[in-house]
């Protein structure tokens, strides 16, 4: 039970990184990279999805 709650809090911990990184910032950062998921979902839900997802 101890290793399956340590995993979990692994996995979170790191999408959590993820999605803070993919963030459109004001220097850029790395959502520059991330350009073609905007062709694909649009730019306005892209934006709506990862603040809802950060609470921002």
């Amino acid at each position: 039970m101890y290793i399956f709650i340590t995993i979990l809090i692994l996995i979170a911990a790191i999408l959590m990184i993820l999605i803070v990184l993919v963030q459109n910032s004001k220097g850029g950062g790395l959502a520059a990279g991330f350009s073609s998921s905007n062709q694909i979902m649009g730019v306005r839900k892209t934006t709506d999805f990862l603040e809802k997802a950060t609470w921002t």
